[in-house]
This record gives C-alpha cells, structure tokens and sequence, in this order.
C-alpha cells in the first residue's frame, strides 16, 4: 500500500509539474503505519550447533568456523562482515573497526573465541586460500577473492543444515541472535545499539519485544506465585 501509495503521489507531482492538473489529491492522504516484526533468533543450542558446524580441518572449513564466529561476535550486517579488513582487526584489545550504512564508522568488541579461531584461519588457512594473491579483505573465497554476500549466505545455510537446524538461517537471523541474546543476558539496551550501529535507539527497541517474551516466560517459571499456581493447574489436569 505505500509502494502503490508512492507511485501515485509522484504521478500526481509529474501532472502539476506539467500543468495536467490544478490540485494534488494526495496531499492530505496519510501514509498508512508500517508494522515491525519481531526477528527470529536462534536459540543458544542452536547457535553451538552451526557454530560447530564447519569442518576445520580443512582451509575453508576454518574459514567458515572463523567467519561464523566473528559474525555472531560482532553482530555486524554482512555487507560489513565481507568487506571487513583484516587490518581492522585489533587482536589485543580486542575490537573491530567497522564501516556501516551511510559511511557511518563504529568500533565493536569480537571476543576471545572469535579472536582465536581468527588468528588460526589468517596464520594458516588464509594464506593456502590466497594461492599465491593478495588481498586486505579477511574473509576470501576458494579463488582468493573477497568474498560476496551471496556466498557468504550459501556457507551459513550449508553449515545450518550440517548443524540440523530446520528454522530458516539467514546472515541476518545471526545478527538477531547477536542482539537478542545479548539482551537476555542483561546487557544495556544503548550499548546493544552502539554494537549494531543503529542511529536511532527505537531501531534497537524491536529486540526488546523479544527478551520481554524471555522475561515472560522466566517469570512465569520462577516467580513463587507463578510456580505454584503452574503445579496447582498442573494437579488439577491430573484429576
């Protein structure tokens, strides 16, 4: 509706500009709200599934089990994750420099697990990856080129049918988990926001609506009323 709602209004701009009409109808036609979906995020044994899931004896199974890593460390979009350079990577303090939407530059932390599976893949695996080549970009393709969104999506859906994940994984369901969980275990909602590189904070504020249903659920496993009330519907199910 406000694709369709769009094109109209332009057309309309099109015949004033062209002096086809005198009025423009649209102008006191409101843009109809656009709702905002809760995101699916993988649960935490589903995340050591397909973490687990590359096959890091090989070279680009230690680049799949590095890269996987590094996306749900970091929660960065794929775009950023396939044009990080390895240069922006500090390996002793443990940050990342990243370029985002809109050129917009931001630093965020990449913990100690990514960190090492990622010193493993550049010191050994990257450079049988490169053949002889060069290139800033971290994470390559088999030719020794950077690589592309859609082969990184591919690696990811691969890797969670290995890990027997039925849910639909996609690079942005991995940034989901990221922010959700980072939420479920308590973290500030501005510095979760600062780690997406979200400009406004209600953009963040979605993932909320997921941890609330997590505190849902917890309070209504442990709260002491709630329990005993849950045994009370429970015995009364029995007789």
């Amino acid at each position: 509706m406000r694709r369709s709602l769009s094109s109209i209004r332009a057309f309309h701009r099109y015949l004033l500009s062209e002096q086809v009409a005198g009025e423009d109808p649209t102008d006191t036609v409101a843009h109809p709200r656009v709702w905002r979906r809760v995101p699916k995020a993988l649960t935490i044994p589903d995340i050591e599934m397909l973490l687990s899931a590359p096959d890091t004896s090989s070279a680009l199974g230690l680049r799949d089990k590095a890269m996987l890593e590094f996306a749900y460390a970091t929660g960065m979009r794929v775009s950023e994750i396939t044009s990080f350079r390895l240069a922006d990577l500090n390996f002793n303090s443990g940050t990342a420099r990243c370029v985002g939407k809109g050129s917009r530059e931001r630093v965020v932390p990449v913990g100690e697990v990514a960190r090492r599976y990622i010193r493993l893949y550049v010191d050994t695996a990257r450079t049988e990856v490169l053949k002889g080549g060069s290139s800033d970009v971290l994470f390559l393709n088999w030719r020794g080129k950077p690589l592309s969104r859609m082969g990184f999506y591919k690696i990811l859906a691969a890797c969670a049918r290995t890990a027997g994940i039925r849910a639909a994984v996609t690079p942005h369901v991995l940034r989901h988990s990221f922010a959700t969980h980072l939420l479920e275990g308590g973290a500030d909602l501005r510095a979760v926001q600062q780690m997406l590189g979200h400009r406004n904070i209600s953009t963040t504020q979605i993932y909320t609506k997921v941890d609330m249903e997590h505190l849902i659920e917890v309070h209504r496993l442990y709260h002491p009323r709630e329990r005993d009330h849950n045994k009370s519907a429970e015995r009364s199910q029995i007789f």
